[in-house]
């Protein structure tokens, strides 16, 4: 029967020092009698010992994507300056803040102390840690170059992160916009122009075609506000559950987001980017090209490239060259294929289509800058056009009055 590893936990104390001087600090332990035990060996007389609770912001927090990214690079460092693995776990845990993923942390530690490899205690952990990065761990172990595997890693983990990050930026920034006007729009219509009927029942003339469509909107608002933001709240979260448990769904928006004016673009050169990091990372780290093709598919992020790279792998295992298959797919840019061409000729397709991925990675950086800069004028007008129409259709009664008196 197996014994259950008993729960790390961070504890703050207290001592002194042999001059007496007091000191604090924390440590990770498995009780109060260890961490005195450890302060002890440090020449410190221990004083309190208390088990650190985890902070209000830090309650509930969840392992992002950027924490993986994190600690797969100072493992990568600490693998390099030749501390062992199980040290390595320990010095890591300390340094994260999140609880969450300290814990994860020492459970991958505790399997590997227990007589698993690296690669198949990742493995007990899918929802962090993909088939890709299992397998290059794998690979590395195996080759006796855990090091070099975990930096490669490391590096196409902080790339992948810094891509999805700005291709957020660039979706986030006129969503919230709109958002923003939405809500303002809302307050005007409902609470605004009542106050300006109010006042144009008194005029007992007959009022401007504008004016009357905005009082019309903002008594249909008034009536059915409740109605409007449910429609709403029901819209994005059909919308997100569709997305999740709907692959029909999610195929159909990944092909409809290609074909959109600006931000198809900007998804296109991103899937791109993907492919030819995720193939070169694989690649250089041995694994072969067909059996890479794979994890490349799941790591495009957009089902027109997946697709695309499956039948690339099914006309490479009969022979066919990837850059005639990249060709024949229709779907990559010239560039990319012409690399991917000199890559296989002259045996560095690993560095050829690290550059592609650089290119275009940079690509998109520039277009979400260039983006960003072209929103911000245009959500102005548009902002300027809705709010200023609603002030003009309140004013233009009072205006045509003036003129008449």
């Amino acid at each position: 029967m197996a014994v259950k590893a008993a729960k790390i936990s961070v504890y703050a104390w207290e001592g002194t020092d042999r001059k007496g001087t007091k000191m604090t600090g924390e440590l990770s332990g498995q009780n109060p009698a260890l961490i005195k035990a450890q302060l002890r060996k440090q020449g410190i007389n221990p004083g309190k010992v208390r088990k650190k609770s985890a902070s209000f912001f830090n309650l509930g927090k969840r392992i992002k994507a950027q924490d993986i990214a994190l600690f797969t690079r100072q493992m990568a460092t600490m693998m390099k300056a030749g501390v062992p693995l199980l040290q390595s776990f320990d010095i890591i845990g300390e340094g994260f803040d999140n609880p969450a993923m300290r814990k994860l942390v020492d459970e991958v530690k505790q399997e590997v102390a227990a007589g698993n490899s690296f690669a198949a205690s990742l493995r007990k952990k899918p929802q962090y840690f993909d088939e890709l990065y299992c397998n290059l761990v794998d690979a590395g172990e195996q080759a006796g170059a855990l090091d070099t595997l975990l930096e490669r890693v490391a590096t196409y983990k902080e790339k992948s992160e810094s891509l999805k990050a700005k291709i957020k930026k660039a979706m986030t920034y006129p969503l919230a916009v709109v958002f923003v006007a939405i809500i303002v729009t809302g307050i005007l219509l409902v609470k605004v122009v009542p106050q300006f009927e109010s006042v144009f029942k008194g005029f007992g003339a007959e009022l401007p075609a504008f004016t009357v469509m905005v009082i019309g909107l903002s008594e249909f608002m008034q009536q059915w506000w409740w109605a409007m933001l449910g429609g709403l709240f029901a819209g994005i979260f059909g919308v997100r559950h569709a997305f999740r448990k709907s692959p029909g769904f999610r195929d159909w928006l990944d092909t409809w987001l290609l074909k959109l004016p600006l931000i198809g673009t900007l998804m296109y050169k991103s899937a791109v980017a993907r492919y030819a990091r995720t193939l070169s990372t694989t690649f250089a780290a041995g694994v072969p090209l067909v059996e890479a093709l794979d994890s490349v598919a799941g790591a495009t992020g957009n089902i027109v490239f997946k697709r695309a790279v499956l039948r690339i792998k099914q006309d490479m295992s009969t022979g066919m060259q990837l850059n005639f298959s990249m060709r024949t797919s229709g779907i990559f840019p010239n560039m990319a294929i012409q690399m991917t061409a000199i890559g296989e000729e002259s045996g560095a397709l690993d560095d050829m289509l690290d550059k592609v991925a650089s290119f275009y990675e940079d690509e998109v950086d520039n277009m979400v800058d260039n983006l960003t800069s072209l929103m911000e004028p245009f959500i102005m007008v548009v902002l300027g056009v809705i709010v200023g129409g609603l002030v003009v259709a309140m004013y233009l009664p009072i205006f045509q009055l003036g003129s008449a008196i």
